[in-house]
């Protein structure tokens, strides 16, 4: 029988079961003391963003369903409930998690846009995912199907929990509770939760009774288990979710997996970025969770020195992490090439949800600086300007030799056998005008300049807050402020640490000389001496009806260097003009490998609305006198295969 056929019965049989909620206000992230400001309060208007986030919701989402459906990733399911026969399909043990982050991201697109056709869709999926579900809520369909036979040659065929360490069972998990939380959140519908529920209620009852001993080999269950906390209450998840994190490391329980699962060390005593770089991301990101729900000062502090050795050591100048291909993994301190950078997508992604909930935990400007430098260089990088060819990894060097991308590769692919990074752009993207603003009692927080509007409640009182900006190509941002009535509060603008003459924290990039204009506020007009907090202007008055301010952040073109320990890019320089990275690249050079710079190289900037989809980019000549272009790293090669070089030689 035909898929479609299947999913019109399956969907007429389970239409009775879909119970829904509406209009149920539900937090999206845990009890910090600052508050994110959800995507879906949040509406973006601008020429940047909004373009990105409607080509995912029109052609990313619905490429990669048509994918899952191709490769089997729905008959999986109906396979393992017995609908169907067959083998299991796929190479992979966590091909059931595409099947949800793509539903997480279409739940965040109906959230803004509705969708009667592709909310009746994903139901549908929905009832398929159901049919794979058995009678205790277990759900991992290769285990299901055939436990004797494992869909990968690296991770071990068994029953149940056998093999935890690369089964994924639990990864699983986590992308469905993360699902099923979002669409939950989205629609008010129940249909998708019971699923999700149902399943960790069991990982309740088997890691707190029956295996206390065992933990996850591949995070983000625990993120998972405290977003469906969030949204039932049931503190069973969240125990659970910290139990994971407690027995992490333990080896007086049993034999340890190593750094490569962040397994060496309990997690509280670990204090350097080890290991699979989009495990590790997430566990901080869920350590980081429960020490804003416990207060606990242990997790607080390991995962301040975590990000301490990532952003002193270990993170590339686009915010990617991971350098190495073998292991998908962390370097040695320092340990950062670039022919042969990983920089996983998925990585970036993480490292994104990491560093706002340590915005969201301490309220610095320094982590929303990471992300800025994640967000719009190394996650965006990872998908083309089609929405449907992605890069896995992404290298800041490409000679047209070393194939980089998963598959052996020189150019973006439509789909992986590994197909993470393009489910994950999936869910990812729509939720980006949820990075914009936050908020406490008494002050409101703008972190990304992105013309958008959002309505907050401060100290009570309705405000309404408005960008305008053509950033980042223009520097300057204008506010409009309007509560209800009139109100005292401070607004905290965040001035970036580029805009400092600090690429990033730390000592690992810094900048040659500095900025030629500085950071400008004008209140109605007129010029505010800067107040500064955490990296924050705080305009503290009241505000009435109408206020506007004027933010001028400089846009002056930048040469990088990195700490001379990086080895590999000692002698060169790196380009920036503003949050964004730039690299030259064949298809607008002929000689890639002899471009080379100096001291007196003058550089302009120039938007051409034609040049792959509108960007800024940059003219010079190079020491021999011959003109070069520089584009944004994060759209090389949506022209084809061709050397790239991030880093430039400096004579």
């Amino acid at each position: 029988m035909k898929l479609q056929n299947l999913l019109i019965i399956l969907t007429l049989a389970g239409t009775a079961a879909c119970s829904q909620k509406k209009g149920e206000e539900i937090a999206s992230t845990p009890d910090y003391s600052i508050t994110g400001v959800p995507f879906n309060e949040v509406t973006i208007n601008d020429h940047f963003w909004l373009p990105k986030i409607e080509t995912n919701r029109t052609v990313t989402i619905p490429a990669s369903f048509a994918k899952c459906e191709e490769m089997g990733r729905m008959d999986n399911f109906l396979i393992a409930g017995g609908v169907m026969e067959g083998k299991t399909k796929g190479e992979m043990p966590f091909d059931d998690s595409d099947v949800y982050k793509i539903i997480e991201g279409a739940a965040y697109s109906m959230t803004t846009v509705p969708d009667p056709k592709l909310d009746h869709y994903v139901d549908s999926i929905i009832i398929i995912i159901k049919t794979g579900q058995e009678e205790d809520g277990y759900l991992t369909t290769w285990k299901i199907i055939d436990p004797t036979i494992s869909p990968a040659s690296w991770c071990a065929p068994g029953k149940r929990w056998e093999g935890l360490e690369s089964s994924h069972e639990l990864y699983n998990s986590g992308h469905m509770f993360e699902a099923a939380a979002a669409h939950y959140q989205a629609t008010g519908k129940t249909n998708f939760l019971d699923i999700a529920t149902k399943n960790a209620d069991l990982l309740v009852k088997v890691f707190n009774q029956d295996h206390p001993e065992l933990v996850p080999g591949h995070q983000i269950v625990e993120t998972g288990l405290i977003k469906l906390y969030m949204i039932t209450k049931k503190k069973d998840y969240l125990d659970l979710a910290r139990h994971f994190l407690d027995a992490r490391g333990d080896s007086t329980k049993r034999k340890l997996w190593g750094p490569y699962n962040q397994d060496h060390l309990p997690v509280i005593q670990q204090t350097e970025a080890v290991g699979h770089a989009v495990r590790a991301a997430y566990m901080y990101a869920g350590m980081t969770d429960i020490a804003a729900l416990y207060n606990d000062d242990a997790y607080r502090t390991a995962v301040d020195k975590i990000w301490e050795n990532i952003v002193d050591k270990k993170m590339y100048l686009t915010g990617g992490i991971g350098s190495k291909h073998e292991g998908e993994a962390f370097g040695e301190n320092y340990e950062l090439p670039n022919l042969t950078a990983y920089n996983e997508t998925c990585a970036a992604i993480a490292n994104v949800y990491w560093n706002y909930r340590m915005f969201l935990l301490n309220g610095d400007s320094k982590y929303i600086d990471v992300l800025e430098r994640s967000l719009y260089n190394g996650v965006i990088s990872g998908i083309g300007l089609d929405g449907k060819t992605f890069f896995y990894p992404n290298p800041l060097e490409c000679d047209n030799h070393y194939a980089f991308n998963r598959g052996e590769s020189l150019t973006r692919e439509h789909w992986f056998d590994c197909s993470c990074c393009p489910t994950n752009l999936c869910r990812f993207m729509p939720s980006v005008p949820g990075y914009v603003y936050a908020q406490t009692n008494n002050k409101v927080y703008i972190n990304l300049f992105v013309q958008s509007e959002t309505n907050l409640k401060v100290n009570g009182t309705t405000v309404g807050v408005h960008q305008q900006t053509e950033y980042p190509w223009d520097g300057t941002v204008n506010i409009q402020v309007s509560p209800k009535k009139e109100t005292k509060f401070a607004l905290c603008l965040r001035i970036p640490g580029w805009a400092q003459n600090q690429p990033v924290p730390g000592n690992l990039y810094s900048y040659e000389g500095v900025n030629s204009h500085n950071v400008i506020v004008k209140v109605n007009n007129e010029v505010v001496e800067l107040h500064t907090e955490k990296g924050y202007a705080v305009l503290n008055r009241s505000w009435k009806k109408g206020d506007r301010v004027e933010y001028t952040l400089p846009m002056d073109i930048r040469k990088v260097k990195a700490n001379e320990q990086v080895l590999d890019d000692l002698g060169k320089v790196a380009l920036e003009r503003g949050p964004i990275v730039y690299c030259v690249e064949g298809a607008d050079n002929d000689d890639v490998d002899h471009v080379s710079i100096s001291s007196e190289t003058s550089f302009t900037a120039a938007f051409n609305s034609k040049l792959l989809n509108g960007v800024e980019f940059i003219t010079a000549a190079d020491v021999s006198g011959k003109n070069f272009i520089a584009i944004p790293y994060f759209v090389w090669d949506n022209r084809g295969a061709n050397k790239m070089k991030v880093w430039l030689p400096e004579n």
